[in-house]
C-alpha cells in the first residue's frame, strides 16, 4: 500500500484534553480511572470519565445535535488546533473531496435512554423528539454540519474495532479516487446501555482494570474522542499509516476465537499490506481489555508471532476501554509513543499472567520506535490491526 500522511491528530479522554495531556499522563504514569460516579448507573466499578460534559451544551447553532456524545466530539475536535487543520484541508482540497469517516458504538444512545426515562404520555419528551439523535449516524451528521464537508460521510459501527477500521475505510476512499483527504473521528461516551450491558456479561471489573495481570477481573469502561486527518502528502514530520489488516471470524458474539484466528488474520494482513515482517515491529499497542479470555488469546498470539525484543502493552489501565473510540484513541497514544521514544507500560498490573511472553512491557521504557502496531478487536470477531511508521525513519 502507498503510505498516507497523518497530518493532524488529537485525543480527549479521562487523561485530559489534547496530546500533551496524554503524553504527560503516560510519562508520569498518572491514570484517569476513578470510582463510578455516573448518574443513574449504580454499579460498583471504575470508569474513565471526561469531566464537564453535563454543563457544556453545544453552541446554539448546533442545538438540534446536542447530546453527550456530540458534546464530547465538539470538545475533542477543538484540541491541538485540529478543527483549524481540518478546515484548512477542506479549503485546500474542496469540501466535496474530503471524506468524513466516523467510528462509534454508542453514538447518541444516551439521549435515547433519557427519552425513555422521561416518556410523556407514552411519547418521547418534546426536546428529545429529534431523529438526528436517535440514529447510529448521529455523530457523522453532527460533524458534517460542523465541518461543512460534502464528500462521502460514513459511520463504521463494529463495536470495539470501529475507530480502527475507519483508517482502512479512508485509505480505500483515497486510493480509489473518491476523496483526496479524510477526516477521521472516533467518539463514544458513557451510558447505561454500555455499563449495564457489559455488567450483564460479567465483564465489568469492580476495581480499575488490570490488563494481562494474573488476577485481572474485567474491563473498566471509559469515554473518549479522537480525530485524525489523512492525506496523500504531508510534511516530513508527519507519521505515516503504512498498512492495515481486517478480519471477521464471527466465532462468537462476545468471545474471541480460542486460537486467535481472527486476530492473527488481521495481523498478518496488516504486515503484508505494509510490506513488513514481525521482526520489523518495535512496539504494539495491544487491545488488552483485561478480560480473562481476550488477554489470554492476544498474549499467546504475540508470544507466537513476534521476537522477544518486540515491546507490547495495553494502555487501557490509563483510560479504560473506550469502546468504539478505542481504536483512534490508542492510535494517538501509539503516535505519541513513537514521537517521544516511550514505550508505555501497563498501569495497575503487577503480576504478569503466565501466558505473557517476554514482549509484554509492564513498566515504562525508553526506546526508539520506528514501526508500531495498534490492535483493536471487537464483538462478533470484527478485528483490525493498524501499522504506523515514524517519520524519522520512513
Amino acid at each position: 500500500m502507498q503510505p498516507l500522511a497523518i497530518t493532524a491528530c488529537t485525543a480527549t479522554s479521562a487523561l485530559g484534553h489534547g496530546r500533551s495531556a496524554h503524553a504527560e499522563a503516560l510519562r508520569t504514569r498518572r491514570g484517569g480511572l476513578r470510582t463510578n460516579d455516573f448518574t443513574d448507573v449504580p454499579l460498583k466499578c471504575a470508569i474513565g470519565r471526561v469531566d464537564g460534559l453535563e454543563a457544556t451544551p453545544l453552541p446554539a447553532v448546533f442545538a438540534d445535535h446536542d447530546c453527550r456524545n456530540n458534546r464530547l466530539a465538539w470538545l475533542g475536535i477543538g484540541a491541538d488546533g485540529f478543527l483549524d487543520a481540518a478546515r484548512v484541508a477542506i479549503e485546500r482540497h474542496g469540501a466535496d473531496r474530503v471524506a468524513l469517516v466516523v467510528g462509534t458504538s454508542t453514538a447518541s444512545i444516551g439521549a435515547t435512554e433519557e427519552a425513555y426515562r422521561h416518556l410523556d404520555a407514552g411519547r418521547f419528551p418534546a426536546h428529545l423528539r429529534n431523529p438526528l439523535l436517535h440514529t447510529p449516524h448521529s455523530l457523522g451528521l453532527f460533524l458534517e454540519a460542523a465541518l461543512r464537508t460534502r464528500g462521502p460521510c460514513l459511520t463504521v459501527a463494529t463495536a470495539c474495532s470501529s475507530s480502527a477500521k475507519i483508517f482502512a475505510k479512508a485509505e480505500r476512499l483515497i486510493r480509489l479516487g473518491l476523496a483526496d483527504a479524510a477526516i477521521l473521528a472516533g467518539v463514544d461516551t458513557l451510558c447505561g446501555s454500555v455499563l449495564f450491558g457489559f455488567n450483564s456479561l460479567e465483564l465489568i471489573s469492580p476495581e480499575a482494570c488490570r490488563p494481562f495481570d494474573a488476577a485481572r477481573r474485567g474491563i473498566s469502561v471509559g469515554e473518549a474522542a479522537g480525530f485524525a486527518l489523512l492525506e496523500r502528502e504531508g510534511a516530513a514530520s508527519a507519521p505515516r499509516l503504512l498498512g492495515y489488516g481486517e478480519s471477521s471470524d464471527a466465532y462468537h458474539m462476545s468471545t474471541p476465537h480460542p486460537q486467535g484466528l481472527g486476530a492473527r488474520m488481521a495481523l498478518v494482513d496488516a504486515l503484508a499490506r505494509a510490506g513488513l515482517a514481525p521482526g520489523d515491529v518495535d512496539y504494539i499497542n495491544l487491545h488488552g481489555t483485561a478480560t480473562v479470555k481476550n488477554d489470554a488469546v492476544e498474549a499467546a498470539l504475540v508470544a507466537d508471532v513476534f521476537p522477544p525484543g518486540t515491546r507490547a502493552s495495553s494502555t487501557k489501565g490509563w483510560t479504560g476501554h473506550t469502546l468504539g473510540a478505542a481504536g483512534i484513541l490508542e492510535t494517538v497514544v501509539t503516535l505519541l509513543a513513537m514521537e517521544r521514544d516511550l514505550v508505555p507500560g501497563m498501569l495497575n498490573s503487577t503480576t504478569p499472567d503466565p501466558l505473557c511472553g517476554p514482549q509484554l512491557a509492564f513498566a515504562n521504557e525508553t526506546r526508539a520506535i520506528r514501526v508500531a502496531l495498534s490492535n483493536s478487536f471487537g464483538f462478533g470477531g470484527n478485528n483490525c490491526t493498524l501499522v504506523f511508521g515514524n517519520p524519522r525513519t520512513h
